[in-house]
């Protein structure tokens, strides 16, 4: 079997292992992601636009095909797309523009006119997107209007797409930040750093979703069989998690600085490795605790991280550790306390 980091020792020597550098470049490559929004003609493509950046950027009209070309807006690294709308009389091109903005993009977002019914051009510019192999999610805008007949508007265009639609409205705020802003990270994880980094009053909600994307991953890590295999495995996927959630709160963690993060932490980390590993000598049920164990493991260590750099970094060496074994002996409560704050 192989060694295992069972002393603080052991798992400060596989810290200074880790290619940081490499790691660190890997994240702040991650920042620089691109988001188009797409849909047909007086959508509400430009409203949402607006309301994501915070201020009036792309004409907002009632005339159908007001955008006239791509219209980008720099934030950051991270480039916020609105496109001209598709179907209009003679916009060939137009529509040309849209799906060169969509193929250079890392997530789509399809806007559509829930007060207007789904029609057949809606579904053909889906399935054109869907051909542009990006990630995908499709809103619904315009539910302030559709009022009584939300469900069955909804369940229409779902059934016509053979997808999730998400119900939002790009002029009250409904649905934006609670349902839509999580389907974008759920459809490319990575790019909650572009959009923290972007929208400060997110960063937190955000940074949730990379936690339990990690913990999720480490968990399925974890479960596979062979003892010992998976800590450098599980070590830089939890590396890579802090690094992330520093990055989603504008902090470019030095390598000695996020070594540092990661040690203050490690004492626990070594005995619920060590745990897992051990738990493995028992071929089904020990897989599912070796699961558990890590799973928890690294959403504790997100968790820890959130606090800290929500903090602006003043929590102590002792604090973080506090929290850290906090967090793992009462996961259930921690999460419920989590979720009230979001």
């Amino acid at each position: 079997m192989p060694s295992l980091p069972t002393r603080l020792a052991d798992l400060r020597n596989l810290l200074q292992a880790l290619e940081w550098d490499q790691l660190s470049l890997q994240v702040e490559k991650e920042a620089h992601a691109r988001l188009a929004i797409l849909g047909p003609v007086n959508s509400g493509k430009s409203t949402l636009f607006n309301l994501i950046k915070g201020r009036k950027v792309s004409a907002v009209t009632a005339v159908p095909g007001t955008t006239k070309g791509t219209v980008t807006e720099q934030i950051g690294p991270f480039t916020l797309v609105d496109t001209p709308g598709f179907g209009e009389v003679g916009g060939t091109d137009r529509a040309a523009i849209a799906r060169a903005a969509a193929e250079g993009a890392d997530v789509c977002v399809l806007v559509l006119d829930g007060s207007a019914g789904l029609h057949q051009s809606d579904y053909d510019l889906y399935e054109a997107l869907r051909g542009a192999k990006v990630p995908l999610v499709i809103a619904l805008n315009k539910i302030d209007l559709i009022r009584r007949d939300l469900d069955e508007v909804l369940d229409d265009a779902e059934r016509k797409l053979g997808t999730h639609v998400i119900p939002i409205s790009a002029k009250t705020g409904a649905g934006v930040a609670d349902r839509l802003l999580p389907a974008i990270v759920d459809a490319h994880p990575f790019i909650a750093i572009a959009l923290g980094r972007a929208l400060p009053g997110f960063r937190r909600q955000l940074s949730q979703r990379l936690t339990r994307s990690a913990a999720v991953l480490n968990a399925l890590i974890a479960a596979q069989p062979i003892p010992g295999l998976d800590i450098p495995l599980l070590l830089a996927a939890q590396v890579r998690l802090v690094l992330r959630i520093g990055a989603v709160f504008g902090e470019s963690l030095s390598a000695s600085h996020a070594r540092e993060l990661l040690t203050t932490m490690a004492g626990g980390v070594a005995i619920r490795y060590l745990a897992g590993v051990l738990a493995k000598v028992i071929p089904g049920p020990g897989w599912l605790v070796s699961a558990a164990v890590n799973g928890i493991g690294t959403w504790a260590m997100g968790q820890a991280a959130i606090a800290y750099f929500a903090s602006g970094k003043q929590l102590t060496p002792k604090q973080l550790r506090e929290r850290y074994k906090r967090l793992v002996r009462h996961p259930r409560k921690a999460a419920r306390d989590e979720a009230s704050n979001l």
